[in-house]
C-alpha cells in the first residue's frame, strides 16, 4: 500500500520539488516498505526517535528534522541530519552551529515562520529573522547553512487561507533572499505544503512537501 501511496503523490508534485516522506511514529518496517519503492527522504520530529532510526536503517537515507527541535536535543542529530526546518531562534542556531563545530560538519537550516493563524504554531516573523540574520552572532556562524524558509498553513478547509498563507511564506523567502542571500545559490529551499495541502503549496513555489499520512495512512 506505502508503494502505491508514494507512487500517486510522486504523479501530483513538479520534478523540481523534493518529497519528504514524514515518518514520525512509523515502525521501521513501515519506513523500510517507502524505502524500496525508492524513496530516500524521510522527515521526523523527535531528535532521539529519529536517531534511533538513523542506527537502524540504511545510510543513504537523507534524515530531515521537521519538528520543533530543543536546544539540548540537537546533539543527538547534528553527526547525520541533512536538514533541520524548524529552525525559530537565534539560541537555537547558536546550538546547531556548537553541535556542527564538534562533528566537524556544516548543516543545513530552514528558517522556520509563524504564517498560520494559530498561536500554537512555531516561528519566526519577518522582522524577528532580520533582526538575527543582521546580528553579530549569525556572521560568526560559520558551520551552519541558512538554505531557505519553511512554514506550516493554518488547519483549515478554506484552500483561499491556506494559498494566502504560502503566498506570504513565499513573500517572505524573497525579502530576505533580496536582503541577505542574493549571491548565495543554496538559499533556494521553500518547505511549505502537507498531506492536505502540498498541491496549492507547489502551486505558491513549494520545493519541499512534507507528506506523512497520504503515505503512511493515518495514526
Amino acid at each position: 500500500m506505502i508503494a502505491q501511496n508514494l507512487e500517486l503523490i510522486k504523479l501530483k508534485i513538479t520534478e523540481n520539488t523534493s518529497l519528504i516522506a514524514v515518518s514520525k511514529t512509523k515502525p521501521i518496517e513501515s519506513i523500510t516498505e517507502a524505502y524500496e519503492a525508492g524513496q530516500r527522504i524521510f522527515g521526523e520530529n523527535k531528535a532521539q526517535e529519529m536517531s534511533a532510526k538513523h542506527q537502524a536503517l540504511p545510510n543513504d537515507i537523507e534524515w530531515h528534522m521537521i519538528g520543533h527541535l530543543q536546544s539540548n536535543k540537537v546533539k543527538y542529530i547534528a553527526p547525520f541530519v541533512a536538514l533541520i526546518h524548524s529552525v525559530d531562534s537565534l539560541d537555537l542556531l547558536k546550538e546547531i552551529n556548537k553541535q556542527a563545530l564538534k562533528n566537524n560538519r556544516i548543516i543545513p537550516i530552514l528558517l522556520q515562520f509563524h504564517i498560520a493563524e494559530e498561536e500554537s504554531k512555531f516561528g519566526l516573523s519577518l522582522e524577528e529573522s532580520e533582526v538575527i540574520l543582521s546580528s553579530a552572532d549569525f556572521s560568526a556562524m560559520k558551520n551552519i547553512e541558512v538554505c531557505g524558509v519553511m512554514g506550516m498553513a493554518t488547519f483549515s478547509d478554506r484552500p483561499e487561507q491556506i494559498r494566502k498563507e504560502f503566498q506570504n511564506l513565499k513573500s517572505i523567502f524573497s525579502t530576505i533572499k533580496n536582503h541577505f542571500f542574493m549571491e548565495n545559490l543554496n538559499f533556494k529551499e521553500i518547505s511549505m505544503g502537507m498531506s492536505g495541502d502540498f498541491q496549492i503549496a507547489i502551486e505558491e513555489g513549494s520545493t519541499m512537501v512534507r507528506v506523512g499520512s497520504s503515505i503512511f495512512g493515518g495514526r
